[in-house]
């Protein structure tokens, strides 16, 4: 009988296996030895986060080769808001299964199992009640845990029932046989559902205690394939809706001001540092100094010019968002408007520069004619980036102009990355001259190759948010999640980055929102999207979508679902929020940011909320 171990290392190797081969690289056979050297964990955290992680060692040899790696995908975990405990890059290298369990296990928890939310409940808790409430009115069925509740396959039975119960007859089960209920629920699941096989029959029905662990992981794929399939299109659900993209302004609003202040005041520390910053005249020290400026540059410094276009782009799709809705513009306070962040950006500049030049001073015996050979080119790349990440956070006016110009800038970019050859080739006149420091300029070729990714990034990132926004606005049936679902979908099942999706890609997309047709209907469906559009490209998916899910959230529709709430009053009560069955979180966000209607005394002892007003101060003037 395997061990507990054993069962979970087999779950979470079949767990992995299924990114890794969803993304065309090779499956595993061994968590101990196939992720020994980093490069399959490296390549499971580009697909998990949906990143890339830079550089790495794709054939390691060396142990060191093996430890960068492994070092650099739990850097990358860690920078994800992922605690790991007792774990470092040698416990992987040398096989520690019992750590590499552990750390799998966060990995679930993190990117599979840490958004399910029930009632306010998280991670275990609400996919226990989310199981529960799926099985509750089965026969033979009690789901208190995830280990002896599944023993006989009746609760997965329940679960595929409960949202197809075209797929299986639940009441000719026998509760007797549990691995024929077992097998049976894993068959479907994997060939109906699209949910992979990560559990043996034999790791539910043959051990004394299911591994709680290795369950969690697997019933997990059970609620994200019928997540989508449980949303109801109710009044009130508009109203949530409606509450939940205000609220999501608010909070992107509020993290702008957070961490533009928290921005602001590092930048003015480091500034005051270095202006009473002094030298002992000693070769040794300025050296150090040098070696600590550097270090700031790569690291400290790449942050702060990676929060500050996150930053512009933040503030950007803020206003953009708004716009597209139709809601009143947002102006931040001036302390942490964009343009004291770009005053205070300008300074930190001046200052870095002055700083570079006392320690370049320090250290004598360079060539001058290379530095500013080099600087030359080098002030003129970064001003073109710092010129053409201006120009593209003053982009504006209507979506299809915003598009155009994006584009023409995208088109510009190709020249300017191309002139870092002739940069290239200076730097490495001045290398073969022992030529280290610069005092006319601040910037490396590293320094400019990260700043033109990250320009690359946001013109890319840009494009793709005007475009769902194209979308968002002309689909006014969708709300943005569903937009955002529509769309992340879209992106993952065009493997080939054609923009079109074949018949095969068209089913799996659909059927992982939950939506199943045979494979003729399919097919009919796919004609008639090429007959259509042209091709199945993501303008018909979307347009398919729409016809499938049709919802809108207008001023109109909004105030009607209100006076349905509250019987026709002329105001809205938090009594009226709950009895309309919105959550905790909606309902709370209403009622502090809702104004008091007028008239005299309250509710049954609650406050009168002005609904139509709150509306209107919302929404633009038509």
């Amino acid at each position: 009988m395997a061990t507990p171990d054993e069962i979970q290392e087999k779950t979470f190797c079949k767990w992995l296996n299924a990114k890794l081969e969803a993304n065309g690289y090779p499956a595993m056979s061994s968590l101990v030895t196939d992720l020994s050297d980093g490069v399959r964990l490296i390549q499971l955290m580009e697909i998990m986060g949906d990143v890339s992680l830079g550089r790495y060692n794709k054939v390691p040899r060396m142990r060191v080769q093996k430890a960068e790696n492994v070092n650099k995908a739990l850097e990358f975990i860690t920078s994800r808001g992922v605690k790991l405990t007792n774990i470092g890059p040698e416990d992987i290298i040398d096989g520690n299964l019992k750590l590499i369990l552990g750390m799998i296990w966060t990995l679930v928890l993190r990117f599979t199992i840490a958004d399910i939310t029930e009632e306010g409940l998280s991670a275990k808790e609400g996919l226990l009640l989310w199981c529960q409430r799926k099985t509750e009115s089965y026969r033979d069925v009690n789901v208190q845990d995830f280990s002896y509740s599944w023993r006989d396959g009746l609760a997965l039975c329940a679960l595929i029932h409960r949202h197809r119960p075209d797929l299986l007859d639940y009441h000719a089960l026998d509760k007797e046989d549990r691995y024929g209920n077992t097998k049976l629920a894993f068959d479907i699941a994997e060939r109906e559902l699209g949910i992979a096989q990560i559990l043996e029959v034999d790791d539910l029905c043959s051990v004394d205690r299911p591994d709680e662990r290795s369950v969690m992981t697997y019933i997990a794929s059970y609620f994200h394939a019928f997540s989508s399939m449980d949303q109801a299109e109710t009044v009130s659900r508009r109203v949530e809706k409606f509450a939940d993209l205000m609220q999501s302004v608010w909070i992107s609003r509020n993290d702008y001001e957070r961490r533009v202040r928290a921005l602001l005041e590092s930048m003015r520390a480091q500034v005051v540092s270095w202006s009473s910053a002094t030298f002992d005249g000693t070769y040794q020290f300025a050296k150090a100094q040098s070696i600590s400026f550097n270090e700031y540059k790569s690291s400290v410094k790449r942050d702060w010019v990676t929060e500050r276009q996150d930053l512009v782009s933040l503030f950007g799709n803020v206003q953009t968002k708004l716009k597209t809705y139709g809601l009143k513009p947002w102006v931040p306070s001036p302390q942490s408007s964009p343009q004291a962040l770009e005053s205070q950006w300008e300074a930190l500049l001046i200052a870095e520069a002055k700083r570079s030049r006392q320690i370049n001073a320090e250290i004598r015996g360079i060539k001058d004619r290379l530095r500013k050979r080099f600087a030359e080119l080098a002030d003129g790349f970064e001003q073109q980036l710092r010129l053409f990440s201006s120009e593209l956070a003053e982009v504006e006016g209507d979506l299809e102009v915003q598009k155009a110009k994006v584009q023409a800038m995208s088109d510009d970019l190709t020249p300017i990355a191309a002139s870092l050859d002739a940069l290239i080739a200076i730097e490495q006149e001045c290398i073969d001259a022992n030529t280290e420091e610069n005092d006319y300029t601040i910037f490396s070729r590293q320094d400019l190759e990260f700043e033109l990714e990250l320009v690359q990034q946001a013109v890319a990132k840009k494009m793709l948010f005007i475009e769902n926004q194209i979308v968002s606005r002309n689909m006014t049936n969708l709300t943005p999640a569903q937009l955002e679902q529509f769309e992340s979908t879209f992106r993952y099942f065009d493997k080939d980055e054609s923009n079109t999706l074949a018949p095969s890609e068209l089913a799996a997309a659909l059927a992982s929102l939950g939506i199943v047709y045979s494979e003729p209907d399919v097919d009919f469906i796919h004609q008639q999207l090429e007959q259509e559009y042209g091709a199945a490209n993501f303008e018909a998916f979307i347009n398919l979508m729409v016809e499938i899910t049709e919802d809108q959230t207008t001023l109109e529709q909004l105030r009607e679902a209100f006076r349905g709430i509250c019987q026709e009053k002329s105001f809205v009560t938090e009594m009226d929020l709950q009895l309309a069955q919105l959550s905790a979180a909606s309902v709370t966000f209403l009622t502090q940011h809702m104004p008091s209607a007028p008239g005299e005394g309250d509710e049954g002892g609650e406050r009168r909320l002005d609904y139509e007003k709150w509306l209107d101060e919302a929404f633009l003037e038509v």
